[in-house]
């Protein structure tokens, strides 16, 4: 069911409940005072019998009758009655379609006055006092006119109520039509952006709603959303364009000296040179295999169980590099006066392998780009309320202002260091997994001068 159907029904159920009660309230009440206007006419009925036929004892029954004919308005069915003190009967008219039981006379004596049902009549019977004794007055009669006039009532009802859904039906499907129409406008817009077309955005000016309608609102969540898909489709444009790239120029290099090796015999010095090149072309294929994998973990659920004391990881990555390079790494931990009191505060938890990952792509860099006799500083700060901040500082050469927005994309090189061994994919492997780790990862740059990379972990 559409919400056009759905709203429209609602709407119509609501107000259907609210009219039913309405003109339920108003048949009740009118049921209620009919029936006591002809209770009231009962009443006078029996009380003018009453004076007629008991105060005028001259007055015989048939001459009551005449009276009654020419100046009473009858009622439909009537049925007058007089019961003396013994209990019997006194027709006027000598009437005697209706005898009541011993209790219903009981009744009326101990009540005065008491209503009941005799079929299709209504009945009262009062007791009266007279000077020739006590008796029973009763009055029956058919309300005709009043049941059909509540009949009359009920099919008016009727007729109101099923022409008013009706027109409800048709109000209500007219306002939840122009209600919906700038979702409709919305669904239409949406409908028409494919994979290809994710630029596009939804125009919030079709929609003509206030600044804080929802559907503006909707709107605009919607084009943050298509941002963001855009960045994300082209960031995987862009990944899958790069590393086919990097995939492909190991292969081919080894490809093309395998040929080489295998055009015409060679001396096993030769082959041995071949081989030696090829599986330095292989091992960089290996790395960034591994890189790629690694940046794919990063996108997943990685359970962050491991408690990882940062002062050890620091160590751990100085260790990690190779041995030609490790006396350049220098590890600081501050003054002793400054580390915390408590040794819990190194212990982040999170993913160990990928937290010495992220540090030794940093370090990587920070020895790659300074020259060799330059140190890098692998320092740890921790705030006594705050978080552990991992620095890794160099005095290389630096990284120009207008490339250090996009390092931290996948497979960028900037044109400075295109001769420089390497795939691009480490700074943008260290960010992802400082993001799953809840922190951050920032980097200061003068062309130079060198760069410092902050790993800022816990705290939180």
């Amino acid at each position: 069911m559409t919400i056009r159907n759905r709203l429209t029904w609602l709407f119509l159920g609501i107000v259907a409940v609210l009219l039913l009660g309405v003109l339920a309230s108003v048949f009740v009440l009118q049921l209620t005072a009919t029936r006591r206007e002809f209770q009231q006419r009962l009443r006078e009925r029996a009380q003018v019998t009453g004076y007629i036929y008991l105060e005028k004892d001259e007055m015989r029954a048939g001459a009551f009758r005449d009276f009654e004919k020419k100046y009473l308005q009858s009622l439909s069915n009537e049925i007058l009655q007089v019961y003396d003190a013994a209990g019997r009967v006194r027709f006027v008219a000598e009437d005697e379609r209706v005898r009541l039981s011993d209790a219903v006379l009981a009744r009326i004596v101990a009540n005065k006055e008491y209503y009941f049902q005799l079929g299709q009549r209504q009945a009262i019977g009062i007791f009266y006092q007279d000077n020739q004794g006590d008796y029973i007055i009763v009055a029956a009669a058919e309300n005709v006119y009043g049941r059909h006039r509540l009949q009359s009532l009920a099919t008016i009802m009727g007729i109101i109520f099923v022409v008013s859904l009706l027109v409800i039906y048709g109000v209500g499907r007219v306002f939840a039509g122009r209600a919906l129409a700038p979702i409709a406008a919305l669904n239409d817009q949406v409908d028409r952006i494919t994979a290809q077309d994710l630029h596009q955005r939804v125009d919030e000016g079709t929609l003509r709603t206030s600044e804080r309608d929802d559907l503006t609102r909707l709107a605009r969540t919607f084009n943050r959303l298509l941002a963001r898909l855009e960045a994300s489709f082209e960031g995987q444009r862009t990944f899958v364009r790069n590393a086919s790239h990097e995939l492909r120029t190991p292969l081919t290099a080894s490809i093309g000296e395998l040929q080489v090796l295998l055009a015409r015999e060679r001396a096993a010095e030769s082959l041995r040179e071949g081989a030696a090149s090829v599986l330095v072309e292989l091992q960089q294929l290996k790395v960034l295999i591994n890189n790629m994998l690694d940046l794919a973990q990063t996108e997943g659920g990685v359970p962050l169980t491991d408690e990882v004391r940062l002062d050890e990881l620091l160590w751990e990555v100085r260790e990690g590099v190779a041995p030609a390079q490790r006396a350049r790494v220098q590890v600081d931990l501050g003054e002793l006066a400054d580390l915390p009191a408590d040794p819990a505060a190194f212990v982040v938890p999170g993913h160990r392998a990928l937290l010495v990952r992220a540090l030794g792509n940093l370090v990587d860099n920070a020895l790659k780009y300074s020259a060799d006799d330059q140190k890098v500083f692998l320092s740890l700060r921790c705030a006594p309320v705050g978080p552990c901040t991992v620095r890794v500082a160099d005095a290389g050469i630096g990284i120009a202002p207008e490339d250090l927005a996009l390092v931290f994309q996948p497979f960028f090189r900037s044109a400075a260091v295109r001769g420089v061994g390497g795939h691009g994919v480490g700074l943008a492997l260290a960010q992802r997994i400082a993001t799953l780790h809840g922190g951050t990862l920032a980097l200061r740059s003068e062309l130079g001068r060198g760069t410092v990379a902050e790993l800022a972990l816990g705290g939180g």
